[in-house]
């Protein structure tokens, strides 16, 4: 079992924020969104926040690729209209690369 962890910003602005935790509930959250990430052999995802920031833990099974998972969100016009609706709340950190939402994190420190 691998672990990815990432990170991201929201807008700044409360109003927002909450509207995000929103759909972030199970009872708001898309069904065909939930499946996308289990189609990609992703076996549990976690996000936390604090403030503006969001961290997300995913655990992956053996089959996992982050490059093919890119490309099975790219090709489901249900992830691409999620993406669409949460780009309303969400801005790249500063160090993003063009185009970049979620930043890998580097693990530096292993107990």
């Amino acid at each position: 079992m691998d672990r990815y962890c990432l990170a991201l910003d929201l807008k700044n602005d409360p109003t927002l924020i909450a509207e995000y935790e929103h759909w972030h509930k199970a009872e708001n959250g898309w069904p065909e969104i939930r499946q996308s990430i289990l189609d990609a052999n992703v076996t549990d995802m976690q996000i936390y926040r604090t403030g503006n920031r969001l961290f997300m833990i995913m655990e992956v099974g053996e089959q996992f690729d982050l490059l093919k998972k890119a490309k099975m969100d790219a090709e489901n016009p249900k992830v691409l209209e999620w993406e669409k609706l949460m780009s309303k709340f969400q801005q790249p950190l500063p160090w993003a690369a063009e185009g970049e939402k979620w930043v890998l994190m580097d693990k530096i420190f292993d107990l």
